[in-house]
């Protein structure tokens, strides 16, 4: 924990958890640097503390949220996974084009 916060009840380091997760889900364009800077931070964790909890060098937590790296698909499983979040792939719906209504007459 942070040591500039005060020690909290783990109620209340769940409950950080929950908040965390939502605000990831309620803003998908967030960047992933955005998104992990965001984990970490609230859930009031320093880089080593972030680095020893997913198994994930400090050097490379700084560089995925400075956005000097994407990252590989595995730590970033890890760094997501310490909320139960995972990496995933989404379709993105094109609009429907008029191109290929045809006109009558």
């Amino acid at each position: 924990m942070d040591k500039r916060f005060k020690p909290i009840a783990l109620p209340e380091q769940l409950a950080l958890r929950r908040k965390a997760i939502e605000e990831v889900l309620q803003h998908p364009e967030w960047t992933l640097a955005a998104t992990v800077r965001h984990i970490r931070t609230a859930l009031r964790l320093t880089v080593p503390e972030f680095a020893r909890l997913t198994k994930v060098s400090s050097r490379t937590i700084l560089d995925v949220e400075a956005g000097r790296t994407a990252g590989t698909v595995l730590t970033l499983e890890r760094l997501l996974g310490v909320v139960g979040l995972r990496l995933g792939v989404q379709r993105l719906v094109k609009p429907e084009s008029t191109a290929h209504e045809t006109t009558p007459g």
